[in-house]
């Protein structure tokens, strides 16, 4: 906790613990404080000796240390934080009930139901008026006496009340549809398909769809936003994805309230325009990310600027592999790494490995298929398990081509079963895989003066498979057909991007 503080957020604790005390060194957990900010490996015993106590009384001093590091927290960010701030009036409500001021808690409480109802925090807002019908209900009050106001009250708490049940069904079904994706990745089959389309059918129903505020209308484009990305159905997929972000646009108060959620709006909707290839609006939808992280950079927490740096990054090196700009990519990868060490372990090891595919298929197209190598190390020594499967499978066929272009023949079978086998293991096998791995393992074998022939033929079968709904999917990762297409035309394959390019651009 005491690494991850800013400078302003240190200098705002130290006023904050010594705000009754004439000198900070009289206070020994300011002094617990100072030695593990300015230690690079701290332990209990340097510390003992430091500040002069006991080893029984450290984990006192730490905990008295922590807590108060967190109500300077609290206090700093609260004017930044609705929520934060209605939470403390409501505890000050509950303090002035104790005392039989009612009249005032009732005030109070009314004035932050407002606040609460106007940044749509459904959960705070019910609270709130449960506290209110509390002290109507054990206390003659005012309220009595106004025509409807308690009628009005219990209405508005029911409708409240059904509101969060909505929301409640809702984060469910797009959990649920984030599990099936992680669980089984995109649809494979028709069968597969007629299946996911009837459940999530039934699910979708039971969230019901009438009368939905802010926060559901999001999670209900968050829910369709999955629900076509498994089919498949980017054009879908990015509607959803798009409206999302524009119910933001529409009300900029809440942009503030929840700066992470509007990112990935944001994210989902390159991400869809990217497997679309359409440039001209991905750029466009990239250009307005850019200009809402200037706007607000400095109102991100840590958390909300890590977002910021993993999507915004990763949409700039899906541009450069879009637009065949890999000098471009290649010159962000110091940055990206740069930043990387600097959140430490605030980063999941899994974000860093989808930045090192992405590298990896640059330094492939561009031709600089040792460094790729390296990259793709990196997934494939990662034990099975860790990271997603799909990333492993596409990561080994990568490092197939990669070998090839290094005439690595000696080791093209003993990789192309190594590879079999893994995806085999992972239950990943699809055509577009079981093509590739068969296309190598016979590649090697076959005379130089005869694997022009053999390009066309793997070209053409490649563009069959790519008609499959697996072909699709598979596509996304690994595009096998430009690297054919490089091979029969004896270029390279960032001038096949950079053709395929100029032709969807215009």
């Amino acid at each position: 906790l005491i690494k991850s503080l800013t400078k302003s957020e240190k200098r705002h604790f130290k006023l904050y613990a010594t705000r009754t005390q004439q000198k900070s060194s009289d206070l020994k957990f300011i002094q617990l404080f100072d030695l593990i900010d300015k230690s690079k490996h701290f332990n209990d015993e340097l510390a003992q000796q430091k500040i002069g106590i006991k080893k029984s009384q450290l984990s006192s001093m730490k905990r008295h240390l922590y807590g108060q590091i967190l109500t300077s927290l609290r206090l700093l960010h609260k004017k930044n934080n609705l929520d934060i701030e209605i939470r403390e009036q409501l505890d000050y409500a509950r303090i002035l009930y104790g005392k039989g001021l009612y009249m005032q808690s009732l005030k109070l409480l009314e004035r932050i139901r407002i606040s609460a109802d106007n940044q749509h925090l459904n959960l705070l807002s019910l609270e709130i008026m449960e506290f209110q019908k509390m002290i109507e209900e054990r206390h003659i009050t005012r309220s009595r006496g106004v025509p409807g106001k308690m009628e009005q009250l219990t209405e508005s708490a029911q409708k409240k009340s059904q509101l969060i049940l909505r929301s409640c069904k809702l984060s469910n079904l797009k959990i649920d549809l984030h599990g099936y994706y992680i669980k089984q990745g995109h649809i494979r089959t028709s069968e597969e398909a007629e299946a996911f389309k009837h459940t999530f059918g039934i699910l979708l129903d039971d969230a019901m769809r009438d009368d939905l505020g802010f926060f559901e209308h999001i999670f209900l484009h968050q829910s369709y936003v999955w629900y076509h990305y498994i089919l498949l159905d980017f054009e879908h997929c990015y509607e959803h994805a798009r409206a999302w972000r524009r119910k933001f646009d529409e009300n900029p108060n809440m942009i503030e309230e929840d700066p992470d959620l509007y990112m990935r709006g944001f994210h989902y909707e390159l991400t869809c325009l990217n497997n679309m290839g359409r440039f001209i609006k991905f750029k466009a939808c990239l250009e307005a990310f850019e200009d809402f992280l200037e706007v607000y950079d400095e109102k991100l927490s840590t958390t909300s600027e890590i977002i910021a740096f993993l999507y915004l990054n990763y949409a700039k090196l899906d541009l450069y592999i879009l637009t065949g700009e890999l000098d471009k990519g290649i010159q962000l990868i110091p940055f990206i790494f740069k930043k990387i060490k600097s959140y430490e372990d605030k980063i999941d090891k899994h974000r860093i490995l989808v930045f090192s595919y992405k590298i990896a298929y640059l330094h492939l197209v561009k031709g600089e298929y040792d460094k790729a190598i390296d990259y793709l190390n990196q997934i494939i020594d990662l034990p099975s398990g860790h990271l997603r499967e799909d990333i492993q499978c596409y990561a080994r066929l990568m490092q197939l081509v990669a070998h090839y272009e290094m005439e690595h023949y000696e080791l093209m079978d003993y990789l192309g079963r190594s590879t079999q086998r893994f995806i085999d293991k992972m239950e990943q096998l699809n055509t577009m895989q079981k093509t590739t791995i068969r296309m190598f393992r016979q590649l090697v074998k076959i005379p130089v003066s005869e694997r022009q022939t053999f390009f066309k033929k793997c070209l053409e079968e490649m563009e069959e498979v790519h008609q499959l709904r697996s072909g699709k999917r598979a596509f996304l990762y690994l595009d096998i057909p430009t690297w054919l297409e490089s091979k029969v035309r004896k270029v390279s394959m960032e001038q096949v991007l950079k053709e395929k390019f100029e032709v969807h651009s215009k």
